[in-house]
């Protein structure tokens, strides 16, 4: 019998419930959605990985990578944008896991409409493709920033979320079972605080941080999929999968990665500048997991919270057994040593 892979907070494998199924993975040449690919052809046995993606140098980069494990992948060139060819990507498909989006927060906030176009159009239209073709199941990848928004990026995320969850109360006779994953930082993503603070410190510095009390939910690639795998094939209609994550300190981070990589590059790491410029357009100060409006809509479990729709039926009977804040100001941060001890597990140095 074929194994899932182990869980990387420690679960039992257990039987895959990938193995023989069709897939298809959105943004499947970001960071998230290359991992997802990796995972799946090589721990769950897939007939098939449909790779969809706008990206062309992507989508070379990631079949080149993967090249022993052609039979089971095709690589697709396209737009979420773009209903009708979404609807031929998602023919005889099984399940989709849904990661493409527009995701760096200053870019949205100068240009919000593409950020509309992408994040909302873009997945409406992969809620109709996937009615369409009678996808079993769509996941959709959100965002902590989808909580009490300020930006347009985690605006966008919350209405993505809020079409998926009407989507799930309104499927009539459709079989497809649509469910949402809330992110918090992943770790060394492309464009991520890590990969920034990288480039710096290998120039010397300064690492530029944008606010002493800035503090981050941050979690592993690896957590980061594994979250997605999960709710492929556990969640209920409307559901929101969330990770309970660490807290880390956007400063913490910074001196952790001095420290570790200034010797390598060549630098003395007491004289590697930490600057603090002020937060970016569009930027919080914390995060927030879990709204207060949603302590009512959720329930612990293990590893996870998951969240019903707020129209789903059901009693509010969940609150107390809430663990933690939901918010990263009023949960203690991470120390130097343990943010050191999360980045060397998630392979950032």
């Amino acid at each position: 019998m074929s194994r899932a892979y182990q869980s990387p907070r420690g679960a039992e494998a257990e039987p895959s419930p990938y193995r023989g199924r069709r897939l298809c993975v959105t943004g499947g040449a970001g960071t998230v959605g290359a991992e997802l690919v990796r995972q799946l052809v090589a721990r769950h046995e897939p007939e098939v990985v449909r790779v969809f993606d706008h990206d062309e140098a992507g989508l070379v980069s990631l079949e080149r990578s993967l090249r022993d494990q052609s039979p089971r992948l095709r690589f697709l060139l396209g737009d979420v944008r773009d209903r009708a060819r979404l609807e031929r990507v998602l023919e005889d498909i099984d399940v989709v896991f849904h990661t493409a989006a527009v995701k760096h927060v200053p870019l949205c906030e100068y240009n919000p409409f593409e950020a509309v176009r992408t994040n909302l159009v873009g997945t409406q239209n992969l809620v109709e493709a996937a009615r369409a073709q009678n996808v079993e199941r769509v996941v959709f990848t959100s965002t902590d920033k989808a909580v009490g928004p300020v930006s347009v990026m985690g605006a966008s995320k919350l209405m993505a979320e809020k079409l998926l969850q009407a989507a799930a109360l309104s499927r009539g006779r459709s079989r497809t079972v649509f469910a949402c994953t809330r992110f918090g930082n992943v770790l060394d993503s492309r464009g991520s605080v890590v990969q920034v603070f990288r480039e710096q410190i290998a120039r010397g510095g300064p690492v530029t941080v944008t606010h002493a009390e800035m503090t981050r939910y941050l979690m592993s690639l690896a957590d980061a999929a594994h979250l997605v795998l999960q709710a492929g094939h556990r969640a209920e209609g409307g559901q929101i999968w969330v990770l309970k994550m660490p807290v880390v300190r956007i400063e913490d981070l910074a001196r952790v990665m001095i420290a570790e990589l200034a010797p390598r590059f060549g630098h003395d790491p007491e004289r590697v500048e930490v600057r603090f410029v002020g937060p970016r357009p569009g930027e919080k100060i914390f995060e927030e997991l879990v709204g207060h409006h949603e302590l009512s809509l959720a329930e612990s479990r293990d590893d996870y919270w998951v969240l019903r729709a707020a129209n789903a039926p059901g009693p509010p009977s969940y609150a107390s057994r809430l663990p933690g804040t939901g918010r990263s100001d009023q949960e203690p941060p991470q120390t130097l040593d343990e943010v050191a001890l999360l980045l060397h597990r998630a392979g950032v140095f």
